[in-house]
């Protein structure tokens, strides 16, 4: 996110982009966390063929893990911990 643009404007701009990326490119892995306001998650995590599932579904993570360590104050390690923590105590149904 830039200095200057509101964090919703970010927001806004990153689901656009998302969307179209999703549609307009051949992709062969996808994962999308969903939150709503109530604080409700629901994912959608899909490879084109489960050649490789394990290496790609590690690249997913690699990738988000990196993101959110990047734009905190936590390194990939601690974002790590985090996660596996939260991974735990959820309930996740597809």
């Amino acid at each position: 996110m830039s200095d200057s643009e509101p964090a919703n404007e970010e927001f806004d701009r990153v689901r656009e982009r998302a969307a179209e990326e999703i549609t307009e490119r051949d992709i062969r892995s996808m994962y999308v966390g969903l939150i709503d306001a109530a604080g409700e998650n629901e994912f959608y995590f899909a490879n084109a063929d489960d050649a490789d599932l394990q290496g790609l579904a590690v690249t997913q993570l690699g990738m988000m893990t990196r993101v959110l360590a990047d734009q905190s104050n936590l390194s990939a390690e601690e974002v790590a911990e985090l996660a596996t923590q939260r991974a735990e105590e959820m309930d996740l149904r597809r």
